[in-house]
């Protein structure tokens, strides 16, 4: 993206407050940002406007209100640069953000001194680091969550939305000895954290907890 070229964004959270802020944080940003939608649902992001916006900042704890982690793989899976821009200050929810592809996240303590910087990065497509991320990154030491690479998590999602291994390796152009050789190296990262998934249900558990998978892409 070019230097001078207008960027634009969609919010999408359910406090109004929060979307007025950010709006009149955009409009006075030199130069300026266009909020070309804004609003408390999901669907925002997907039709309308809001589908072509460059950026997404996106609140985590919309209905059913807890954190949700699925939408906002299916957001970056679908090549959407995102922004998480929550309530939630801990550390653990921060890191899990930048882990499904978030390219920066802030809490909203955080004002237009970070979200306006980060909107323009992401834009380029580039992550940006706030002082809340910052924190979270060096105090990350969550015994929990394994470290999956990227084509791990790859090997894993089409795995689970395919009847066979070898239909997994075609779709990614790799052998089916790899694909064992990857969901293997999973089992033993969840096995080492203390989260043992001996069968595929159970791996389909545990991405569901962390978020690697939704329940609509699995009834697909």
């Amino acid at each position: 993206m070019a230097a001078d070229e207008l960027i634009t964004a969609v919010i999408v959270d359910d406090h109004a407050a929060i979307t007025a802020g950010v709006s009149f944080w955009c409009s006075q940003a030199v130069p300026p940002i266009e909020l070309i939608d804004a609003g408390d649902r999901l669907a925002d992001v997907w039709t309308g406007p809001g589908a072509v916006a460059d950026v997404v900042i996106f609140d985590l704890e919309l209905v059913p209100r807890r954190p949700d982690f699925g939408e906002l793989r299916r957001l970056v899976d679908n090549g959407r640069r995102v922004i998480v821009y929550s309530q939630h200050t801990d550390d653990a929810t921060a890191i899990k953000c930048i882990d499904l592809g978030a390219l920066a996240y802030l809490t909203k303590r955080e004002g237009p001194d970070h979200l306006v910087p980060a909107i323009r990065a992401a834009a380029r497509g580039d992550s940006y680091t706030a002082p809340a991320l910052s924190g979270a990154l060096v105090a990350d030491q969550d015994p929990g969550r394994p470290r999956l690479s990227q084509r791990e998590t790859e090997v894993l999602r089409a795995w689970f939305v395919s009847s066979s291994k070898d239909l997994v390796a075609a779709k990614l152009h790799i052998t089916v000895k790899t694909v064992d050789t990857h969901i293997a190296r999973v089992r033993v990262k969840y096995a080492n954290v203390g989260r043992a998934a001996r069968t595929k249900s159970e791996l389909v558990v545990r991405a569901l907890d962390d978020g690697l998978i939704t329940l609509a892409e699995l009834n697909v």
